[in-house]
């Protein structure tokens, strides 16, 4: 009982932090709007062309801003205020919510509205993303970071499970329109956390002057240091190629198993279950490790090439589970990784980069993959995103073996420990 406690407090030990209990309280009530409308647009998409390829390019727009430009919104993250920049971001994004939900409330929504709308959200989320991935250390400090991380990917991952689930039943019974709304108003609980929050409280570094080279010079710091540029690497070539289900699951949901809304919503929750106790084992762990990344792509690989094979809804069901706890083991550990491992005059610049390489990339592998499985079936895009996964892992193996590692320790004298205000 003793052992379980412990690991109860270690596995929520960031709740105890103020700031980061509201922002976390925020988040729950956000994401699963967002992911509400994620499953809904692709749906709509589908339902006015029922072309792959017109979900990828769906897709693609929402990303695209984020590969161009999120590099930008990491110098703006390292230069303002990252909570004054998310009351911006976050509001911008429940206006463009609410767009949508009344122009197909309206019954005028067209297939170029959507790719608009797409495109605006990918516009704000370029600025939105590095500026609140790095936020997450300001919250906590060095100290809990890694666990502030685990938890964040919990409630993404908890939200996956209810948000397509609850998306796909309000599709079937009221329309898309009703999940676009909810995602709108959605947003006003995290304008209310950040409102609520102690800034003195804060683990802030100096912020970045305007000057010139500070793209550059970003990328630098990056690409100079093995122990960021090689899980980075590996991220890239995984996000570019086997992170596409929002392009692949609504056709293995539709085409290969002859399913509806509900199917394609079951789909995306069952493996948000497995999401779900991926970041709370990782969230139980003191540090990351190099080789629970690679390990962890190397599974999440091996997962998608059964995945891809699965004869029956049943059995694709049971196989998504464990492949959405590797995926967000790896995506996790990954991101506390990075931050641990960054300057802090650099993080948001270095989150930016992260934020590139797992969903900027989009832009680039969603339509590749929307016309592999165009063409040869949603099976092969499974495939192919499973084989870039093993290779990028077994990469990120070889690359690590000859990279000299920060302790933790090292990273954790720049900052003072998290002040806590209550046990958990």
């Amino acid at each position: 009982m003793a052992i379980a406690g412990a690991m109860l407090r270690r596995t929520f030990a960031s709740l105890a932090v103020r700031n980061y209990r509201l922002y976390f309280a925020g988040q729950v009530v956000s994401v699963t709007g967002t992911w509400m409308q994620s499953t809904a647009q692709m749906w709509l998409v589908l339902h006015l062309t029922g072309s792959a390829l017109a979900l990828g390019l769906t897709t693609a727009l929402q990303f695209t801003p984020i590969l161009v430009l999120g590099i930008w919104g990491g110098v703006l993250a390292d230069r303002v205020d990252k909570r004054r920049l998310l009351y911006v971001t976050q509001s911008t994004a429940g206006l463009l919510a609410a767009g949508l939900a009344v122009l197909t409330f309206t019954g005028r929504i067209e297939l170029w509205m959507v790719y608009g709308f797409a495109f605006g959200l990918g516009l704000v989320t370029a600025i939105d993303n590095p500026a609140r991935q790095s936020f997450v250390i300001e919250m906590v400090g060095p100290g809990q970071v890694s666990n502030a991380v685990s938890l964040n990917s919990t409630v993404f991952t908890g939200a996956r499970v209810v948000g397509p689930a609850l998306s796909g039943l309000v599709i079937a019974v009221y329309g898309t329109a009703w999940c676009f709304a909810f995602n709108a108003v959605s947003y006003i609980a995290v304008i209310i956390a950040l409102a609520l929050m102690r800034p003195e409280t804060f683990h802030r570094t100096r912020p970045l002057a305007r000057g010139p080279g500070q793209v550059m010079a970003g990328l630098r710091h990056a690409v100079g240091r093995p122990e960021l540029r090689t899980p980075l690497l590996v991220l890239l070539m995984i996000g570019t190629f086997s992170f596409n289900f929002s392009v692949l699951l609504p056709l293995i949901a539709r085409n290969t198993f002859h399913g509806d809304a509900r199917t394609y919503g079951l789909l995306f929750s069952v493996m948000g279950i497995g999401s779900l106790a991926g970041a709370l084992v990782s969230a139980s762990r003191q540090h990351p490790t190099q080789r629970l990344i690679v390990g962890s792509a190397a599974a999440f690989g091996a997962l998608l090439l059964v995945a891809a094979s699965a004869p029956t809804l049943l059995l694709e069901m049971a196989v998504l589970i464990p492949l959405g706890a590797a995926m967000i083991t790896f995506q996790a550990t990954t991101n506390a990784w990075l931050q641990m491992n960054t300057d802090g005059a650099f993080r948001g610049r270095v989150m930016a980069l992260y934020i590139v390489a797992f969903v900027g990339t989009t832009p680039i592998g969603g339509p590749l993959i929307g016309l592999v499985a165009q063409q040869f079936g949603p099976r092969f895009g499974l495939g192919v995103g499973g084989a870039a996964a093993l290779v990028a892992g077994g990469l990120g193996a070889l690359l690590f073996r000859h990279t000299r590692l920060r302790k933790p320790k090292e990273v954790a004298r720049v900052f003072p420990a998290p002040e806590l205000d209550s046990p958990i």
